[in-house]
């Protein structure tokens, strides 16, 4: 826990009582500050009461005495509309916060120049930041990772000069936070999301840019034209700036390469320092990293890690041992030249994409409660699929999809259970030499049938695992050219 004394003797209202609401309560009262919590929820209430938490209804409360309200990110600052203890806030004066800016200030008074990296973006950055944090691990460094990935920010260690915390930051998170200020912040991408939270696009996209505008270091992605023009703000400002990309070469900055090796798709990732480009990773065989997504991935990792003071040995030997996001394009293992990948994160068609262009010959497990859009938007990407096996309450819609577009054999399977048994099968009875994959990747909610996608990609990895011939994803091996 990081106890937040530079709110010691303060009245602190908090609303929102989930995980990282709890742990912000928990944080404050250990730091010697009188809070006041309320939540909506009876049960989370009671929770927080049972664990010494001072309960008190907000609404009805004086709020002239409070010196902040500390607020959930998951609940509206702005849009669509004010959350009503925001109202009464601004009624009384009172900032409003969370829990990244309490971390900061934190920060401020006991250790100011500890390192913290800090990552956003509308894709990739839940990768990038295990990445980062696996790398500096690797590397025997003392890490601290969480914030919108795994633990509540407030629930690490507190900063430590020899201590590095990797900080993943949702838009929610960045707009309750007006002064972080990291030591390397990543902008990875921007495509539009959360518009009803945010109004605009211009309005999320600004939210986002608050992360490295005001960063020692920013490292900001450029294979999307919004952040292109971040970069350019920020190399307008004199201020350091790492520039990234997984699809393009660049003259300054770090990049990724993508070759074609004997039928095979090679990731090289690039170092451009003072003009002169150097190879520093060759991303082929490791499977946590597969597919052209995890190239801006690995090229943000690599220059944040190097930003403090990591070698490009270091850098690289973290890449090699990374294991990857568990349910997120993770390798389970292999039944002959058949590689399963459990990808369960992928609830929208956006997040499949990804994964439909790691891969050829691809026996494609698809299926749950669909999104608006269902998969129109992954015709392009139909050659690739050897064939799909429906499940879920999708399937007359997914199959609508593949009938009029008439080049991807399926079967309905309703089940996951016989949606494994039935890929596997084709699988290894399909002919060539190559490698193929079943892959799970449902571009869907898993609602219909999983309480969520976790439990999904943990019911597939069962099944895949009790396969006559199943072996393990081994250790993956990192070539440096």
């Amino acid at each position: 826990m990081t106890p937040v004394t530079c709110f010691d003797g303060k009245r602190v209202a908090l609303f929102g009582l989930g995980g990282s609401g709890l742990a912000t309560a928990r944080a404050l009262v250990a730091g010697g500050a009188d809070v006041a919590a309320w939540d909506d929820n009876p049960a989370s209430r009671d929770k927080a009461a049972a664990q010494g938490i001072a309960i008190l209804n907000l609404a009805n409360a004086d709020w002239s005495g409070f010196h902040s309200l500390v607020l959930s990110p998951g609940v509206p600052l702005t849009h669509p509309t004010p959350h009503w203890t925001v109202d009464k806030a601004k009624a009384a004066d009172v900032e409003i916060i969370g829990d990244i800016e309490l971390f900061f200030r934190q920060r401020a008074a006991i250790a100011p120049t500890a390192p913290v990296i800090c990552i956003t973006g509308t894709n990739g950055k839940s990768t990038t930041t295990a990445l980062i944090a696996h790398v500096l691990r690797s590397a025997d460094r003392d890490v601290q990772m969480g914030g919108n990935i795994g633990t509540a920010v407030l629930a690490l260690e507190p900063p430590a000069a020899e201590r590095i915390h990797v900080i993943e930051c949702s838009s929610y998170q960045i707009d309750l936070a007006p002064s972080m200020k990291p030591s390397v912040g990543i902008q990875m991408n921007l495509t539009p999301d959360h518009l009803d939270r945010h109004g605009t696009f211009e309005a999320y996209g600004a939210i986002k840019e608050r992360l490295v505008a005001h960063a020692d270091v920013a490292v900001i992605g450029v294979d999307d034209e919004p952040s292109k023009q971040m970069a350019r703000r920020r190399a307008a400002s004199g201020r350091p700036l790492v520039k990234i990309s997984g699809e393009q070469p660049l003259d300054a900055g770090v990049f990724a390469g993508i070759t074609a090796n004997a039928g095979t798709l090679e990731t090289r990732i690039v170092q451009v320092l003072d003009g002169k480009p150097r190879i520093v990773a060759n991303l082929a065989g490791i499977g946590s990293l597969r597919g052209s997504h995890n190239a801006q991935n690995a090229a943000a990792a690599f220059a944040a890690c190097f930003a403090l003071g990591l070698t490009a040995d270091e850098i690289t030997a973290g890449f090699r041992s990374y294991p990857g996001l568990a349910h997120r394009m993770e390798e389970i293992g292999r039944v002959g030249r058949v590689v399963f990948i459990n990808d369960s994160k992928a609830t929208n068609a956006d997040s499949t994409e990804k994964a439909l262009t790691s891969f050829r010959d691809i026996f494609w497990i698809l299926g749950g409660k669909a999104k608006e859009g269902g998969i129109e938007s992954l015709t392009r990407y139909f050659p690739n699929i050897a064939k799909a096996y429906l499940i879920g309450a999708a399937s007359d819609l997914f199959a609508a999809t593949f009938d009029a577009d008439g080049r991807v054999a399926y079967d309905r399977c309703d089940t996951l259970d016989v949606a494994v048994e039935r890929a596997t099968r084709d699988a290894i009875a399909a002919h060539g030499t190559g490698e193929i994959a079943v892959l799970l990747s449902p571009a869907c909610a898993s609602f219909d049938q999983f309480p969520n996608f976790e439990v999904r990609g943990t019911a597939f990895r069962a099944l895949v695992e009790a396969l006559p011939g199943f072996v393990p994803a081994g250790q993956n091996i990192l070539s440096v050219a």
